[in-house]
Parts: C-alpha cells; structure tokens; sequence
C-alpha cells in the first residue's frame, strides 16, 4: 500500500475531528455535563493524533504506525463521542483498546 494514503486518511480524520469539536462545542448540550467534557477529549485525541498520522509516510513502517493510529482514534475516539451522544457509559468499551492502539502506534516507532 502507497505510504501516502496516510495522508488521505489524516485529511478525512482532521476534517471529522474539526467538525465534530466544533459540534461538541457550539451545539452539543447533554444533561450531564460529564459527556461534554467526554465529547471533548474524544476531539481533542482525535486532532492530536490525526496531526501524528501526517507523518506516517516518513516512519519506517507508515502501515503499521498508520493503521495503528487510525484504529486508536476511530476505537478511543469514536466510542467517547458515541458514548456522550447517548449519554451512556456502556458505549466507551472500546477506549481502552483505542488507547492501547494508541500506545502502540507510538511504541512502533522505537523499531
């Protein structure tokens, strides 16, 4: 796979990310206020590894490290928006695993 499909895939996750902080913070206005600041952090880990995917094509595995990192923000991320929208905890099961991919995206890097 062309390394600079990871470029795409940043545009696409910066474009969502931006939208969706906007929403969260413009128009988004939950009953507890907790999912607000769920809302919040989902975009904030959304933008800040979105910036990270940019620079995938430069490491030495960009499809490893990329993939990694799409699958974090789409795990981490999706399920805390899907989770704040609703209102309802049991939707973020799968942070912890977006953070681990995270995590590893990161560690890919020291090989």
């Amino acid at each position: 796979m062309d390394p600079h499909i990871w470029h795409k895939v940043a545009a696409i996750s910066g474009i969502a990310g931006l939208g969706l902080g906007t929403y969260g913070f413009h128009v988004f206005k939950p009953q507890n206020p907790i999912y607000k600041e769920v809302w919040q952090i989902a975009s904030l880990y959304q933008l800040v590894h979105t910036a990270a995917l940019v620079a995938a094509p430069v490491t030495k595995r960009p499809n490893i490290f990329g993939g990694l990192l799409t699958s974090g923000i789409i795990a981490f991320s999706g399920s805390c928006y899907v989770a704040a929208l609703l209102e309802d905890r049991k939707y973020s099961t799968l942070a912890p695993l977006g953070g681990f991919a995270f995590v590893a995206a990161w560690g890919s890097l020291l090989f």
